[in-house]
């Protein structure tokens, strides 16, 4: 059954359509800078095709979601765990839902491992339930990227193995990519290249006009043209669509997105604005300025089933130690003694936990410390405790042990740089720099250390500001402190301290 979608004009005002059935066989891929109108073109073929195929939008933007008012579209909150995504995902084939993932408010790395799951779901699908479905991705260079980006390597794999599977294998599992991007080179060459059908909008960049005048089959002299075009002009090749280059004007669309454009208003400063900038309203003054992150989903009744079915094994026994016995008291100072002798190294920050444990408990072997030695999550509790080691008045005042409380709802990889801080605030010492919060944080880049402050002041523990001077402040509304002002882009002073009293 061939099915014509109208996706607008082509010159001389004639219909430009598009062979859906071929689509579904061929998949298409959408380039232009921002502002082009990418979204605007998705959006026509998505009102265009909704009567006749089933959809599924992958959407960071949460641009596409007033398709449900309109189109009768399902809105997927990506807020869930990825087990619940791939178990909805693959319901969502069983029953010809179309669906909007909405990934708004998630960061990069959530999005990848979201997208990623809920991906899998669809191409895991029973094959029973292999029906056609149009999957489109906006914004693909997120989630497939041509090189290793600041994201752990674990999400850049999942994600671009999700897209893969979709543009090389998902056509015999019915699902038809379309795949939107703002520069072709950012996006994985694997997964452009399975594309058929291609339209390209208005892009300025050399490079780029350069791999879209390739894809399409023109001159290099002809990607010029790709700068001059307005916005919502596309340049259209491809089997479902033409056999030769044909410009293309995307029609108007029924449904808007929740975001647009800029507009230009008429502007007039107020003649008082020093005085609303510098001085704070009372209301301002009694709030406290803490962004509480939203609460996490709750858990599904399956999960609750589970747990409380899952069987309490029976505590075994300690066995007899072959160590004399000793005061427990003392068998924690000479671990405490061994975990700061572990430290001493300049090196350890950077060491993985793995690799600090085994040295850990070669050097409990060595002192012949009585006991079982700690596991690994006390290991890490206790690695992140020794990193800070405050002083005897700090360790034993409320705000601290407030801090320690605090920092037990974080993962361990980041419990340490979390207690750093909180030090600092109790005693007013000043913030620490950036070289010294990556250094905590295991790496070399200050630019994940200022994104773990922003990860932090997002869940409400902190808030960061800067002073005239551009130096960082960090208050801790919980522990009713902050610390003094610190440059951020100053030198790692821990490091230099050690040295120095070394």
């Amino acid at each position: 059954m061939k099915v014509a979608i109208d996706m607008g004009a082509t010159t001389g005002s004639a219909p430009a359509t598009l062979d859906l059935e071929e689509l579904l066989a061929t998949r298409l891929l959408v380039q232009g800078n921002s502002g082009s109108g990418k979204s605007h073109l998705l959006r026509r073929l998505l009102e265009q095709s909704a009567p006749w195929v089933q959809q599924c939008i992958v959407d960071p933007e949460g641009d596409f979601v007033t398709l449900a008012d309109k189109f009768g579209h399902v809105v997927v909150d990506a807020t869930r765990t990825e087990a619940e995504l791939t178990r909805i995902a693959g319901r969502i084939r069983q029953h010809r839902v179309s669906v909007v993932l909405n990934l708004e408010g998630l960061d990069v790395e959530q999005q990848m491992r979201a997208a990623a799951a809920f991906l899998g779901g669809m191409f895991d699908a029973d094959r029973d339930f292999w029906y056609p479905v149009l999957v489109v991705v906006d914004e693909a260079q997120l989630f497939a990227p041509s090189v290793a980006g600041e994201v752990s390597d674990e999400a850049r794999k999942l994600s671009l193995g999700a897209m893969t599977n979709l543009m090389c294998r998902g056509r015999k599992r019915g699902l038809a990519g379309v795949i939107a991007t703002q520069r072709l080179a950012k996006l994985a060459k694997n997964v452009a290249a399975e594309a058929s059908n291609f339209l390209m909008g208005r892009t300025f960049l050399d490079i780029d006009m350069a791999r879209a005048a390739d894809l399409l089959g023109m001159e290099k002299r002809q990607a010029e043209q790709f700068r001059d075009l307005a916005r919502g002009h596309f340049v259209a090749l491809g089997p479902a669509i033409s056999r030769r280059p044909m410009p293309v004007t995307i029609g108007a669309v029924e449904t808007s997105a929740r975001s647009t454009s800029p507009k230009l208003t008429p502007f007039e400063a107020p003649v008082d604005a020093a005085d609303l900038i510098f001085t704070a309203s009372p209301e301002e003054i009694v709030r406290p300025v803490v962004r509480r992150p939203a609460p996490p989903p709750p858990p599904s009744t399956n999960e609750l089933l589970a747990q409380v079915a899952r069987a309490r094994p029976e505590v075994e026994a300690a066995p007899q130690s072959l160590f004399p016995e000793i005061d427990e008291a003392e068998r924690e100072s000479q671990i405490d003694a061994i975990m700061v002798e572990l430290l001493g190294d300049p090196d350890a920050s950077f060491r993985t936990v793995a690799v600090l444990y085994q040295d850990f408990l070669v050097r409990c072997r060595i002192r012949r410390v009585p006991g079982e030695p700690p596991a690994l999550p006390a290991f890490k509790r206790k690695l992140a405790v020794a990193r800070v080691a405050p002083d005897t008045e700090t360790a034993q005042s409320d705000g601290w042990q407030t801090a320690l409380s605090l920092s037990e709802t974080l993962s361990d990889d980041v419990q340490g740089v979390f207690l750093v801080l909180a030090q600092a605030a109790l005693t007013n010492a000043p913030c620490p720099s950036d070289a010294t919060l990556a250094r905590l944080y295991g790496t070399h880049s200050a630019s994940r250390a200022r994104r773990l402050l922003t990860w932090f002041e997002e869940r409400g523990l902190l808030v960061v500001r800067l002073d005239f001077r551009n130096n960082r402040v960090v208050a801790f509304p919980d522990l009713n402190a902050e610390t003094a002002a610190g440059d951020p882009n100053g030198p790692d002073t821990m490091v230099d301290e050690r040295g120095a009293a070394e």
